[in-house]
């Protein structure tokens, strides 16, 4: 085969190694090949490895899949499906006389689970490694072994478009080679084109930043000849892209993978006009867009990050790597010199991670580990992968498929393995075989198909995108449908094909039965008298402006765009949802939950039924747990104060006395201010809570034994002596004295009551006065002292003249301190 395509493959660079490979591949040895993009090791090297008998290559994507398999097939001037042909996701186009095979990685991992021998196949390449995608670095360390374990005859050739082949040759083997292509490049002028404008915001790339793109497109076409390559990072930066252009002279065509096969392929061919292609990184380096002079970069991309404190998995907007700008950049050099303008300046080019982290670092590992498990790894420890997986992110994923029922113990249970049969993400697997008996085959595996493949859903309504995909006879829908078939046979070989056409039930409702079963956790109830949404895992999302979903009480969430910068993530995809179909989707997450806890000041103590952070029902909890009851308390005291607390009069009143003789006397008493009190809960207010049986016993709590508790022994003997809580004047009355001022003790009584006094007593053993606040007979301030003695001798007969004449019943005598003293009116004297 190889000799058929020396005429037309005769300038490609790889051809220097070809022989040096197959001589190492023909003894089942494994190799290393790096080759930039543009060398021809894709179009080359599998059928130079044909002479060994069945080659199977995999491509990272669907698109490079089709894409490869289809230039292979025109160079050898056949059609697709005959010697070589591809397999993707729901689309297979090969035969018996098949001996070069396009694949995903995912179809390869899918059958070596079923047949690790991997029967008549005598090679396996695996193209573009150094994307470091998660099924990429599984099937290389599931190949190794196999080659160690099953099939030593087995050639495996990795191929890499940057650099770290020795980490790859050194997990396929001792003395496996590394074989380096040169290619010769053009040179690649950069321009570098800074936006003003912000490019990522809290919601994305902003509108703004996709703006100045599209004039820099506009700049670029007008200075120099060729075709243009523009690299956005999603599809739906490529669709507003392509907007923008509209008008330029020339053919504006978008490439990324949701495409339908025929528009990918019409930006994959060479054109009578001039072109501008507006790609996502899916022609970074696994597709080779022909005629590209010129490359204009965002400098984006899109990568998949686990946020594991609100387990939301996503994809999430990203700077480029420096190792990627230059694979972007390296596209304009292949024909001749090139130009690149990147949409940053050179000094935030310095600050870029020199590489992209491997998507096991980032991403959600649910999928993953189930396919280790499948495989019979516990973790993948002992499997040969480039990078092991981070502790924290195998652990959340196997609480997920514990969650979703596909673990027994540490194995897969037998859910578990009908599952890993089915080719899709575990949630949405175990949503299609758990939903059958209420949905039936034919809707289940329609909407399994839906949000497998990630079909947007205008208004978050995925019930009209399924109604939409039913209609669409072209590529999205054709895709879609040939999805639903193969689907269909997955389930028949892991054993739930059934007939059954299900209950009767809309679409709305099938669709939120079948993702609160593949998204437990993301079922979601609307807040009261507002327009967000609280998911089961407790985060708040929203819907987009004017979705039809608006107002359901319940939703399932099929997919959620958590942004930085926003409390709220927003809703992309969902379908209504009733409580009934909730509670029994999340039947795992249903908990009774006693709860004790500091609301407005106060302690409430509640029995909660939940459906993980979604409250179903709550009642009043009279007798809560007294050691919750006790250390919720204490913890909100420690956290506020003891401020919070209810303290009773007759607690302050002591509180204020042993403030009063530390603050006169010092040790042994005790400081009983809120920082002192605050550090020493323990000691003084646990004791006091353990008591405590029921929230209404809070009420009541006795704080000033608490605080004795902190009075020394056997000092506090003498407390009432050295700080009384009242003293008995003449009158025979009993008067608190106010220690609000530890300085100045306050007695507060009528001037009557005092008559006879010829001073005033002091406290702390002598050393402070007590102040007289004395008091008219209205209690009313009439003079202020702090020396009886000498106000009896002075002031007090102009003070005397004043309440005479204000209250003429009463007895005011001229020699206050040896009159009688009374209480209430008198003979006048």
């Amino acid at each position: 085969m190889i000799g058929e395509l020396d005429a037309r493959a005769a300038d490609l660079p790889v051809r220097a190694v070809l022989k040096p490979l197959t001589r190492a591949a023909a003894k089942g040895g494994g190799v290393v090949v790096h080759a930039p993009p543009g060398s021809g090791k894709t179009t080359l090297v599998p059928p130079a490895l044909a002479s060994l008998g069945r080659v199977v290559v995999t491509q990272p994507r669907r698109i490079a899949a089709r894409a490869a398999a289809q230039r292979l097939a025109d160079l050898l001037d056949e059609p697709i499906g005959e010697r070589v042909g591809y397999t993707v996701r729901g689309e297979r186009r090969r035969s018996d006389a098949t001996i070069i095979e396009f694949v995903t990685t995912g179809v390869l991992l899918r059958r070596l689970q079923r047949d690790p021998e991997l029967p008549g196949v005598a090679a396996v390449v695996l193209d573009e490694v150094h994307e470091r995608q998660l099924d990429s670095d599984l099937l290389l360390a599931l190949l190794v072994d196999v080659r160690d374990h099953l099939r030593p005859d087995l050639a495996v050739t990795a191929m890499s478009a940057t650099i770290e082949g020795h980490r790859t040759a050194k997990l396929l083997g001792p003395g496996t080679p590394i074989l380096d292509v040169a290619v010769e490049d053009h040179p690649v002028t950069v321009r570098w084109r800074p936006a003003r404008e912000q490019r990522l915001d809290d919601r994305g790339v902003t509108p703004a930043f996709l703006d100045h793109v599209a004039r820099v497109v506009r700049e670029a076409l007008d200075a120099a000849p060729g075709d243009l390559l523009a690299f956005v990072p999603g599809a739906g930066e490529v669709d507003r892209l392509c907007r923008a252009l509209r008008g330029v002279d020339a053919e504006v065509l978008p490439l990324h993978g949701r495409l339908p096969a025929q528009a990918q392929q019409a930006a994959l061919r060479d054109g009578a006009n001039r072109r501008v292609v507006v790609a996502t990184d899916v022609a970074e380096s696994s597709l080779t867009v022909p005629g590209v002079r010129i490359v204009v970069d965002a400098g984006l991309a899109r990568e998949p990050r686990m946020d594991h404190r609100r387990g939301l998995p996503g994809l999430v907007t990203r700077y480029v790597s420096q190792a990627a700008a230059t694979q972007r950049a390296g596209r304009a050099g292949r024909l001749g010199p090139g130009v690149v303008y990147r949409c940053w300046s050179q000094a935030d080019h310095a600050r870029l991670a020199s590489h992209t982290l491997p998507e096991i670092a980032t991403a959600d590992l649910t999928a993953f580990l189930l396919e280790v498990k499948r495989w019979g790894s516990v973790d993948g420890n002992d499997l040969a992968l480039l990078d092991q997986p981070p502790e924290a992110a195998l652990r959340a994923a196997a609480a997920n498929l514990e969650e979703l029922g596909l673990l027994d113990g540490r194995q897969l249970s037998p859910l578990g393995h009908r599952v890993a049969q089915l080719g899709v993400d575990p949630r949405l697997g175990r949503a299609l075989l758990s939903s059958i008996p209420r949905v039936g085959v034919d809707r289940s595996t329609e909407l399994v198909a839906l949000l497998s493949a990630g079909i947007t859903a205008p208004g978050a309504d995925i019930a009209a995108s399924l109604r939409e995909a039913r209609r669409d006879r072209g590529g999205a829908g054709a895709a879609w449908s040939a999805e639903v078939r193969r689907l269909r046979r997955a389930m028949r070989r892991a054993g739930g094909g059934s007939d059954t056409r299900g209950a009767a039930m809309g679409d709305d409702v099938a669709a939120g039965y079948v993702i609160a079963l593949a998204h437990p956790q993301r079922i979601a109830r609307r807040r009261a008298e507002t327009t967000s949404y609280l998911m089961a895992l407790g985060t708040a999302a929203r819907l987009p402006p004017g979705s039809p979903l608006q107002g359901a009480p319940w939703l399932a969430i099929a997919d959620v765009d958590r942004q930085p910068g926003r409390d709220e993530a927003v809703i992309r995809a969902a379908a209504v949802l009733d409580e009934d179909a909730a509670v029994e989707a999340a039947a795992g997450l249903r908990d009774t939950v006693d709860e004790v806890a500091w609301r407005d000041g106060a302690v409430v103590a509640r029995r909660r039924e939940m459906l993980g952070s979604i409250e179903l029902s709550s009642t009043p909890l009279r007798r809560p747990d007294p050691q919750r009851l006790a250390a919720t308390i204490l913890a909100e005291v420690a956290r506020q104060g003891v401020g919070v607390l209810p303290w009773p009069p007759a607690a302050v009143e002591l509180r204020q006395r042993m403030a009063f003789l530390h603050h006169q006397v010092g040790e042994p008493w005790p400081d009983v201010s809120d920082a002192a009190l605050g550090g020493r809960l323990e000691e003084w207010l646990a004791p006091v809570l353990a008591g405590v049986r029921s929230t209404e016993e809070l009420g009541n709590l006795d704080l000033g034994e608490g605080l004795r508790a902190l009075l020394p022994w056997p000092a506090a003997a003498r407390l009432d002596d050295l700080a009384p809580g009242a003293i008995t004047v003449p009158s025979g009355s009993r008067i608190a004295v106010n220690y609000d001022d530890p300085d100045r003790p306050v007695l507060a009584v009528r001037i009557q009551e005092v008559f006879g006094w010829q001073s005033a007593p002091r406290l702390a053993d002598g050393r402070v006065g007590l102040v007289l606040e004395l008091l008219s007979p209205a209690r009313r301030p009439a003079a202020v002292t702090a020396d009886l003695a000498g106000f009896w001798s002075g002031s007090y007969d102009e003070v005397r003249r004043e309440l005479r004449g204000r209250y003429p019943k009463h007895s005011w005598p001229a020699d206050p301190a040896t009159a009688e003293p009374t209480r209430g009116t008198a003979r006048r004297r």
